[in-house]
């Protein structure tokens, strides 16, 4: 008796969130809703000035957020989905989500963005997030999958976590594991150890797209793979490994840091890892600068020891 109480209670209380909503959805397929107060209450003037009143933001309707997504063009699409954040409109998910596939990564972003924010339609059983999850498993086109990839990044919800670690370690498309390296990063997790794994991926790009997370999540746990990146065969990626490395402060680091400032080819990395060593302001690199900001044959690399001299 207890329960049958309590889900009728349930039911009452939703009854008022769903004619809301219905009614919301009702009223956005008309006319574009003025965001500030009329001109009569002075609300336009104060907020836009002298603007030309056809200048001034509205509220994406529902027919303008589908036929937006349906025309493909980015600057339309970009516009009609910000100004329709708070639009919600079920028959729109359904025109939004191909978007997720578009040439154009600001446009899959700002969809997925868009879809992220719904309140229903979305992130049920076999709606836009479970065929998200499935199209990054198993479509035969890496491409797709790579773009699913990076949607389950913007999305922010955790089984994109699971989904993207089994891409990176899985995945025989080297673009589709470094964008799932990505997206894990957006996701602030490494995937189980699925980024510390990227780190060691034979293709440049995934060792990129790791680093970049690995400088993005919280307490990364596998600095002596980014470490081991300062002897890369490829200069971008010893550069890089260098400098998420002085953003994460990683002192124990700086013997590794040392032996680039010293012995690499690439002047770029060499004065990457001078900053590195400054700010780490580990005193026993002390000795190595000096030597770099009077005998490097680099004009920069000098200047960037002497920099690091004066935090040392």
């Amino acid at each position: 008796m207890r329960n049958v109480k309590f889900l009728k209670l349930a039911i009452v209380s939703l009854l008022p969130l769903a004619s809301t909503l219905v009614a919301d959805d009702a009223r956005s397929g008309g006319s574009p809703r003025q965001v500030t107060p009329n001109a009569a209450d002075h609300g336009f003037a104060s907020v836009y000035g002298a603007l030309p009143a056809d200048q001034m933001e509205f509220l994406s309707t529902s027919d303008r957020i589908k036929s937006a997504a349906a025309s493909g063009a980015p600057t339309l699409v970009w516009e009609a989905l910000e100004h329709g954040e708070k639009v919600e409109c079920l028959d729109c998910i359904s025109a939004v989500a191909p978007l997720l596939y578009d040439s154009n990564a600001k446009t899959r972003e700002i969809a997925a963005w868009w879809l992220r924010r719904r309140v229903f339609g979305v992130f049920g059983p076999g709606e836009v997030y479970q065929q998200t999850v499935q199209t990054l498993a198993s479509d035969t086109d890496p491409v797709r999958r790579s773009y699913a990839a990076y949607a389950l990044g913007e999305f922010f919800a955790a089984p994109g976590i699971v989904a993207c670690a089994q891409a990176v370690v899985n995945d025989a498309d080297a673009r589709v594991r470094a964008a799932a390296a990505s997206a894990l990063g957006r996701l602030n997790d490494d995937g189980g150890g699925a980024l510390g794994a990227a780190l060691l991926d034979p293709d440049s790009r995934v060792k990129m797209a790791a680093l970049g997370s690995a400088a993005r999540i919280n307490a990364f746990p596998s600095l002596s793979a980014v470490a081991a990146l300062t002897m890369d065969p490829n200069a971008a990626v010893r550069r890089r490994a260098i400098e998420v490395l002085d953003a994460l402060r990683a002192k124990d680091t700086v013997a590794a840091v040392a032996a680039a400032a010293q012995n690499d080819s690439d002047a770029s990395v060499r004065a990457a890892a001078c900053h590195a060593l400054g700010d780490f302001g580990d005193s026993s690199a002390v000795p190595v600068v000096q030597a770099l900001a009077s005998g490097d044959a680099d004009t920069f690399v000098r200047d960037q020891a002497l920099i690091a001299l004066r935090k040392l």
